[in-house]
């Protein structure tokens, strides 16, 4: 496993547009996905510690976040060839196990994650109304291990300001995670 941090927010970058499968059985773009204040748009997958350290608060605050119109998105862009725990499958019963309150999808050609410049799981993206970068920093704290229950809810006190002011905060510390499997070329 390498870990990885990702790179500084390129602010008014805009989001790219996509078609993928989710876990529900239908194709989604992005304008399926957007919210009326903006996207969240996550590269997780199934195996990395990084990503089941996080997954209950990721549900958390995207639910929430989903009440004040800001919608949120993830995509699995690993190849599964190199970890099954990342199959479409397990991709299936890891949202209907967690809940996911968010469409699930598959990048199997690695083209959007490519696309976006993701680097890590997981790596996260905040888009404002006008889907243009204001985030890309970390949820919080939390490393490979559970946070304590009062831990700095960084991504999500972002994503609220990014519904309400269109801006994200200047100082955002970069999440780390496990590398993507990316495909022998």
């Amino acid at each position: 496993m390498v870990s990885l941090q990702t790179p500084v927010c390129d602010f008014g970058l805009p989001a790219i547009d996509f078609n993928l499968p989710g876990v529900d059985g239908k194709q989604w773009t992005l304008a399926d996905c957007r919210g009326e204040n903006g996207l969240l748009v996550m590269f997780i997958c199934n195996h990395c510690p990084y990503v089941q350290a996080i997954r209950e608060r990721i549900v958390r605050d995207t639910a929430e976040l989903k009440e004040l119109g800001v919608n949120s998105v993830a995509i699995m862009s690993n190849d599964p060839t190199l970890y099954e725990e990342d199959s479409f499958e397990n991709m299936v019963r890891v949202a209907q196990q967690y809940r996911f309150p968010f469409p699930y999808l598959l990048d199997e050609s690695q083209s959007v994650a490519k696309q976006y410049g993701a680097v890590c799981t997981p790596d996260f993206f905040g888009y404002n109304a006008d889907l243009r970068l204001q985030y890309r920093g970390r949820l919080d704290a939390s490393g490979k291990a559970a946070a304590p229950e009062d831990v700095r809810r960084e991504l999500y006190e972002a994503m609220r300001q990014v519904a309400m002011t269109g801006a994200g905060p200047e100082e955002q510390i970069p999440s780390i995670g496990c590398s993507i499997k990316w495909r022998d070329q």
